[in-house]
């Protein structure tokens, strides 16, 4: 039976995107954000967490910007060369992961450009997660008119808001069941773009955990300076 002296939890960190969206002389996780790395805040967002053992840290074959951060992070961090994909950085983490952790261990996949998560959200996620029996994702209910469009942007019909939610990260689920969903994903052709999908390709249902809609994702310029408006947000009293 699994108590809490014998469950452990981990976190992935896939950071080898380029961030081409952003327009930027460097990848996204490497622009500044008050002072540091955007990389840097959202590792200091997971180390925060008292419950993780250790982070695996999915980077680009060719990244030259982390070694010159000089971070130091007070879990281990475990390095691995990021694929193509987000799902095939993913991946290379969970295998790594592996030898360090058991196959009913938890793991928490975070977005590296996420900065602004709130360690609170990552608590309720862990403890709601734990007690399911697939584990599952922070999200915020829809709230705008979602529209269905065509290729060239023409609305096709207005789609229902009910029941949809805006997936974010973490993401915690079982090492052993997410690393056999992402590889049988793979194996199928299927590029999945959270871990979620993983699981549901896989027949699981994941349950959705409250957050907050300021754990945003960094991807296009403007969203650097609201991420920083955010992150003075929460360090107001």
């Amino acid at each position: 039976m699994e108590t809490d002296a014998t469950v452990r939890f981990f976190a992935v960190v896939p950071a080898a995107g380029a961030g081409a969206r952003m327009g930027a002389p460097v990848p996204k996780q490497y622009l500044r954000l008050g002072g540091r790395t955007v990389l840097e805040h959202t590792l200091a967002r997971l180390c925060a967490q008292p419950q993780l053992r250790g982070v695996a840290l999915a980077l680009a074959a060719d990244d030259r910007h982390w070694d010159a951060l000089r971070y130091e992070c007070p879990l281990p961090l475990w390095r691995v060369d990021g694929g193509a994909e987000r799902c095939h950085s993913v991946l290379n983490a969970l295998e790594r992961l592996a030898q360090e952790a058991a196959p009913h261990d938890w793991v928490l996949v975070h977005d590296a450009a996420r900065p602004c998560v709130r360690g609170s959200d990552i608590d309720r996620l862990i403890e709601t997660a734990r007690r399911h029996p697939v584990g599952g994702l922070l999200a915020v209910p829809v709230r705008d008119t979602m529209k269905r469009a065509d290729e060239h942007a023409t609305v096709l019909e207005t789609v229902s808001r009910d029941g949809l939610w805006h997936a974010l990260t973490p993401q915690m689920f079982r090492i052993g069941e997410l690393t056999q969903a992402v590889r049988s994903a793979l194996a199928e052709g299927c590029l999945v773009t959270d871990e979620a999908a993983a699981m549901e390709r896989a027949g699981r249902a994941p349950r959705l955990v409250p957050g907050h809609s300021d754990n945003i994702k960094i991807t296009r310029p403007e969203d650097l300076a609201l991420a920083g408006f955010f992150l003075q947000q929460q360090h107001t009293p």
